[in-house]
């Protein structure tokens, strides 16, 4: 199960997050946090990380640029900087034995960025986070990570009246085609991922689920380079299934990664709580099983802890329940695949397209009139048949026994 779920912690939600809400100040104890982060709180937060993977037992995290690294004012310092963190990153994998599943530039919290980063209507910000994302991706080249995330935080607008749309879409387009051109450039072997997300900060996000990142990825042919890490409260706030965003990724090709949390059915905003429910990760996770696992990716918790969980012991309860839930999940999945009582009822209800008028259609050997007059010689007068959901969401809640 470790190699199937390849479970990562997070670095900035556990160790960068002071328990902050919208009404409120930082409740968890973070010392090493500060409205500047000197070297020397850094390398504390190296410190308590490390200590907290290599206790934990997982073989992975993943973290953004400015998350691990000390406050830089301009660019030179932020290389210097993140080649400093990045050297005692270097030696605390080398030493625990985690790895790097994936890297990525925090291209939302500065103000520079309010405007958006790769679709500012300011070529000075496009062209400082092109900097910051060469850093980044250079740094986790070196540490060998597997993959490259970019989120779009604020890739988008609050207001069409003041936002030509167009024209940020083709800079974004360009900005992400530069990154694959950059990453071929270096020798970087891992994969290029987009993290969807419908709304907030902005209004609303050119990434907004995986159906609007493939036309992207389409306009500006890219989907043979980029994929997508698909995030479960993300799914949520776009008003679709997770397992969806991971079907959607499978059949147009650009699965890469899960982003593992969950929000409140009472919430309307992203509250990454740690996932808790394994009946409810089954059928995504049976889609996983389908594929023989990951190729690259792999099950991030991109999860915080609730602002009254102030004792350290709790960042350890959350991961290991965590953990425990996507274990579950993946044991009734394997058994669900087992039984085979799912595939077979998928396989009955589209029984016909295996059957000659079937492959006929699909094959491209009728043209719409002669199919319209075949169907009208041969009288089809075809009648509604069981799709037996019901009997499909047995199956799932008969093998979630762990």
């Amino acid at each position: 199960m470790e190699d199937w779920l390849k479970v990562a912690v997070c670095y900035w939600h556990s160790f960068n997050w002071p328990g902050t809400d919208i009404f409120g100040g930082g409740t968890l104890n973070r010392p090493w946090l500060g409205a500047t982060v000197t070297q020397a709180m850094a390398d504390a937060k190296l410190d308590a990380a490390f200590d907290f993977f290599a206790r934990l037992g997982v073989r992975y995290f993943c973290f953004h640029d400015v998350d691990a690294m000390a406050t830089a004012a301009t660019l030179k310092e932020h290389d210097q900087n993140l080649r400093k963190i990045e050297a005692g990153i270097a030696a605390k994998m080398a030493a625990t034995g985690v790895k790097l599943l994936w890297g990525t530039a925090n291209l939302f919290s500065h103000p520079r960025y309010a405007g958006g980063a790769a679709t500012s209507p300011d070529p000075e910000v496009y062209a400082w986070a092109a900097a910051q994302v060469r850093c980044c991706l250079e740094a986790t080249h070196r540490l060998g990570g597997e993959n490259y995330v970019l989120w779009g935080g604020r890739e988008g607008y609050d207001s069409l009246l003041n936002t030509d749309l167009k024209r940020e879409l083709d800079h974004y387009g360009r900005f992400l085609s530069m990154v694959v051109e950059h990453k071929h450039r270096i020798g970087f072997k891992g994969t290029i991922l987009i993290e969807p997300k419908p709304f907030e900060p902005t209004k609303h996000q050119y990434d907004h689920d995986v159906a609007a990142v493939f036309a992207f990825l389409q306009r500006y042919d890219l989907t043979k380079e980029v994929k997508v890490n698909i995030e479960v409260n993300h799914a949520t706030l776009a008003g679709l299934d997770f397992e969806h965003e991971i079907a959607a990724a499978r059949a147009f090709g650009i699965f890469g990664s899960i982003d593992i949390n969950r929000g409140d059915p009472r919430n309307g905003w992203d509250t990454d709580q740690f996932p808790n429910n394994a009946q409810e990760l089954v059928p995504s996770m049976l889609q996983l099983v389908e594929d023989q696992g990951f190729v690259t990716g792999g099950f991030n918790f991109d999860a915080k802890l609730r602002r009254q969980s102030v004792d350290p012991v709790d960042l350890y309860l959350a991961h290991i329940g965590g953990i425990d839930t996507l274990a579950r999940a993946l044991l009734a999945a394997v058994d669900v695949a087992a039984d085979g009582g799912l595939a077979r009822l998928k396989r009955e209800r589209y029984q016909g397209w295996d059957d000659e008028l079937g492959l006929r259609i699909a094959g491209g050997a009728l043209t719409l009139a002669a199919l319209a007059d075949l169907a009208t010689e041969r009288g089809f007068d075809p009648v509604p048949r069981s799709g037996r959901q019901e009997l499909a969401e047995s199956m799932i809640a008969r093998h979630s026994k762990y």
